[in-house]
């Protein structure tokens, strides 16, 4: 982002007394270059929208015949205006052994009605729940599957996205939890930005939740082991589930590709409550660690992954790498 530039002093507009010719120069280099470096993690809005790009999907690497099953659920409350468009960026996956469910929250806003249009479709209820972990865990009593995962309402998977996870399972007996990169886009589905994540890191994951959840797959063994969801989280639920799994020893893998979308809006949660996320947040770094945790503590903690993220995105951003 651009900034103001700095007063260049006094004496008729020049260099203030004692600086050298070249230092405004300097200055604005500086400033330059300290937006160049600055991490887009966690940034929502990383530029102007622009209509959403993406890449051919790639082939499929394992015979569509032998992949894992995979239970999905997208639990929904009140998201009518996108709902739609998340049902049908999974059911276009045309994934051979997916079981999939929405478990509605009792919607009063015409999701429903969305839902009903949809018919045979989609499996899906209605019902009255303690809120979307709840409605996750809900919906995971009602489909069964080797691999598991859940899309929220107003999220969005990228064409191929299960082929490869389900493939990458099936090739890589050794890894319980994977996930991958992220596309971040506003209410009409434009492009507003991507996160593009290093090799995962154990330790700044216990500091800070950069799983993107609509990215996240994981065996049944994992969710058997460590789940359900504990429902007094109501918007870090994602990360407690995974700080629980990494704690059980299960292993992580993040895949080079981007797997799904995030939407930005405003009734969303993230967004719109962020102070009780921080809350949740700082309830889970104290119970992980046995005592509060400082910022600055926490600025240590991802300080070596944050340097990291900045050297893929670069290196994606030039063409280095793909994703």
């Amino acid at each position: 982002m651009s900034r103001q530039a700095e007063p260049a002093g006094t004496g008729g507009g020049g260099a203030p007394p004692g600086d050298a010719p070249w230092a405004p120069l300097e200055r604005l280099l500086l400033r330059a270059g300290r937006g160049l470096l600055r991490p887009r993690l966690n940034r929502l809005r990383q530029y102007p929208p622009r209509a959403l790009r993406l890449s051919p999907p790639r082939p499929a690497r394992a015979d569509p015949a032998g992949l894992p099953t995979l239970a999905l659920v997208t639990p929904s409350y009140n998201q009518g205006a996108f709902i739609a468009a998340t049902i049908e960026s999974v059911l276009a996956q045309g994934y051979p052994g997916l079981r999939y469910v929405v478990q509605d929250g009792a919607s009063d806003d015409g999701t429903r009605a969305v839902l009903e249009r949809l018919g045979s479709e989609v499996e899906w209820r209605s019902e009255p729940d303690g809120g979307q972990a709840d409605a996750i865990n809900r919906g995971f009593a009602r489909v069964t599957g080797e691999i598991m995962g859940w899309i929220n309402s107003d999220d969005l998977l990228l064409p191929g996205a299960l082929a490869h996870v389900g493939g990458f399972f099936r090739a890589h007996p050794d890894v319980d939890v994977v996930y991958g990169h992220r596309i971040v886009i506003d209410e009409q589905g434009r492009e507003i930005g991507r996160w593009v994540l290093p090799r995962h890191d154990p330790r700044a994951l216990a500091y800070t939740d950069y799983i993107p959840q609509e990215t996240m797959f994981w065996r049944r063994a994992v969710w058997e082991a460590v789940g359900p969801l504990d429902a007094s989280y109501h918007y870090a639920m994602d990360w407690d589930f995974a700080l629980r799994a990494q704690r059980a020893g299960f292993r992580f893998r993040r895949l080079p590709r981007f797997l799904g979308c995030f939407r930005v809006h405003a009734e969303q949660k993230t967004t719109s409550r962020h102070d009780e996320l921080t809350c949740e947040m700082a309830r889970l770094r104290a119970r992980h660690f046995g005592r509060p945790v400082s910022q600055r503590e926490i600025s240590r903690g991802v300080r070596a992954y944050v340097v990291r993220q900045i050297a893929w995105d670069w290196g994606y951003r030039l063409g280095w790498l793909r994703a």
